[in-house]
C-alpha cells in the first residue's frame, strides 16, 4: 500500500534531516577503523625490521602517515599494539587450524593436514616473522610472550593433544605418553620457522619432508599398495 503523499513527503523529510546526522558519524568510524589498520600495518613491518624493543612509536606513526598521537587514539603502548596485530594476523589462521573437521580419517590424515596448513600459511610468510620476532624478544617481553601463549600456543597444544588421544584410544598411536608432550607433533613446523630464518641460505630445509619422516616415527611408515 502507497502511503498517502503528505505522510510520505514527511517521512522523506525526516528521514532526510537524519542522514546529515548519521553519514559523518558513519565516516568517522571508518576513517577510524583505516586509520587502526593503518597502524597495525606499519607496526608489523616497523616490528619485523627493527624488532619489538627497537621499534619506536615515531617510527609506525610515520609509516602509517599518521600523527604520533593518533596512534595513542587507538592502542595505549606497544604491548597493546602487538597484541592487535597477533590478533589480526596470526589469531584468524590458529581459529581455522584448529576447527578440525570430523575425524573421519586417519589421526595422522589430520595432524598432515594441520601440519601442512600451518606450512603454508606460516613459512615464507610474514606470519612466521612475527613468530620468529617472538622466539627472539619474549624473553625479554613477558607479557607479550604471555598473550602469545594463550592466543595463540594453548589453541595449538589443545588441538594437538585431542588428536593424540584420539590416536591412542584408535589403537593409531601406541605411545600413550605422547599424550603428555603435545608439543612433540608441532616441532617440526617450529623447526621449520626458525631454520629458515638462520640457516636456510646453507641448507635449505624440506619441512614438508621432515615432517613426514617425523610422522613415521610417530605412527610407523605408511604401506604403499
Amino acid at each position: 500500500m502507497k502511503k498517502p503523499a503528505k505522510l510520505a513527503a514527511a517521512s522523506a523529510a525526516q528521514a532526510g534531516s537524519r542522514m546529515p546526522e548519521a553519514a559523518p558519524a558513519s565516516n568517522r568510524a571508518t576513517r577510524a577503523a583505516e586509520r587502526r589498520a593503518a597502524i597495525v600495518e606499519a607496526a608489523m613491518e616497523e616490528f619485523i625490521a627493527r624488532g619489538f624493543a627497537a621499534t619506536r612509536l615515531d617510527d609506525i606513526a610515520k609509516r602509517a602517515g599518521v600523527a604520533k598521537g593518533t596512534i595513542y587514539l587507538h592502542f595505549k603502548d606497544k604491548e597493546s599494539m602487538f597484541e592487535e596485530l597477533v590478533r589480526v594476523v596470526i589469531v584468524p589462521v590458529v581459529a581455522r587450524l584448529t576447527t578440525l573437521p570430523p575425524p573421519v580419517g586417519s589421526v595422522r590424515d589430520l595432524i598432515e593436514a594441520f601440519a601442512g596448513n600451518f606450512l603454508k600459511e606460516v613459512i615464507g610468510t610474514r606470519r612466521g616473522d612475527l613468530v620468529r620476532l617472538i622466539v627472539a624478544e619474549g624473553p625479554r617481553f613477558p607479557s607479550v610472550a604471555d598473550f602469545y601463549y594463550r592466543e595463540v600456543v594453548s589453541r595449538g597444544v589443545a588441538a594437538m593433544r585431542a588428536l593424540i588421544e584420539l590416536g591412542i584410544a584408535r589403537g593409531e598411536i601406541r605411545e600413550k605418553d605422547l599424550a603428555r608432550y603435545p608439543q612433540i607433533l608441532i616441532a617440526p613446523a617450529m623447526i621449520a620457522v626458525i631454520w629458515q630464518s638462520l640457516f636456510e641460505r646453507h641448507a635449505p630445509l624440506d619441512a614438508r619432508d621432515m615432517l613426514r619422516v617425523h610422522l613415521d616415527l610417530i605412527f610407523g611408515e605408511r604401506r604403499t599398495t
